[in-house]
């Protein structure tokens, strides 16, 4: 099946990963197909916060799931965050510049790769101290960070990301443990992954692309790091972010466009403001084109019928919602509602759409 029709606009995707393309270990149902005719144009850039694993991890992985790649087509947040130590220690004037790493050897041996000495400890006196996530990072580390840090070296970490998504449920994420750090150091660091744009600005220089897209699932990283790098945005409604977080989003996080699944499009859905003169208001939803057997899986709409139509019809509603909140109308007095078919029965196409979100 083709990709999504937007997609087409775009040169090259910059392409979030956990709950983006895939979940757990599992592809996100019609990522594959709406990344193909990019990916088969070398036109798709991973973007990921995650540093815990290499660029030759990340591609093998998602080859295996049906995205084949190549690490050159890889960006992690622990390449950044070396960036960054790089260009700290060569505007320093630093010649044989040292670093103390907190994360995973794929992290160390990215920093070894680019020149910076990786020490030990906290007593290797190092330049700089990288701090990205690692599923064995705990107290020690964190405490020769924290010692080398209050000795005057530079704290970079790879993301601020509180949670760590899992098949599980959130986890502890690096942003958690950055903040044992600050709380013991009183020394905030600088941050390389999203929502900085620094990752994005480098992905586009490396594709050489000149109207990229930026699309993922999380509104405080993915989304508002695209807008910061100044690019086209499109949430995946297929992760953490959901319905609700869209429409209440600030105008930093808020997607350019908005989607169910990088495959499949409905045309059709649409939305009209209604002000009443009670001074609330209410966005009215109607349906248009719905899923057919191949995506419903036949007379009665599945899970995965209904998410594309929810999609759809958020997307239609967000540009009113946010207008009304722009002009200070409060959250409280805005409602957004099915259509009717007769003057009387909802809409139940978009009825069924707005009872799902969440």
């Amino acid at each position: 099946m083709p990709a999504h029709p937007l997609l087409k606009d775009y040169d090259a995707l910059l392409v979030d990963l956990d709950g983006t393309v895939f979940e757990g270990g599992r592809p996100i149902d019609g990522a594959a197909e709406g990344l193909a005719e990019h990916a088969a144009r070398n036109r798709v850039m991973y973007v990921t916060n995650n540093a815990s694993r290499s660029p030759e991890q990340v591609a093998e992985h998602l080859t295996r799931l049906g995205f084949p790649t190549e690490p050159n087509f890889v960006l992690t947040s622990a390449m950044a965050a070396v960036d960054l130590a790089v260009a700290h220690v060569r505007a320093e004037g630093i010649d044989t510049p040292t670093a103390y790493v907190i994360g995973a050897e794929s992290f160390r041996e990215l920093a070894r790769t680019a020149g910076l000495g990786v020490v030990d400890n906290a007593d290797g006196n190092p330049d700089v101290v990288l701090h990205g996530h690692s599923p064995d990072n705990g107290w020690a580390t964190l405490s020769e960070g924290a010692l080398a840090i209050r000795r005057g070296a530079t704290y970079i970490a790879s993301n601020l990301d509180t949670t760590l998504p899992s098949e599980r449920g959130l986890l502890v994420g690096n942003g958690s443990m950055v903040a044992a750090v600050v709380s013991a150091t009183g020394v905030a660091p600088q941050s390389a992954g999203k929502p900085e744009p620094a990752m994005f600005v480098n992905a586009q220089e490396r594709l050489g692309s000149v109207r990229p897209l930026a699309v993922g699932d999380r509104l405080d990283t993915d989304i508002a790091g695209g807008n910061a790098a100044g690019i086209d945005t499109l949430c995946t409604l297929t992760g953490i972010s959901g319905h609700w977080d869209v429409l209440k989003a600030p105008v930093s996080q808020r997607p350019t466009h908005i989607v169910g699944s990088l495959r499949d499009h409905l045309d059709g859905w649409s939305a009209e403001q209604e002000s009443l003169v009670d001074g609330t208001h209410r966005i009215v939803i109607a349906s248009g084109e719905v899923p057919d057997e191949s995506v419903s899986g036949g007379d009665a709409l599945d899970d995965r019928a209904v998410a594309l139509m929810a999609a759809e019809a958020v997307a239609v509603a967000a540009p009113y919602v946010w207008s009304l909140l722009d002009s200070g109308v409060p959250w409280e007095a805005i409602t957004c509602v099915p259509a009717t078919t007769n003057g009387v029965d909802p809409d139940a196409f978009a009825e069924a759409a707005v009872s799902v979100w969440r």
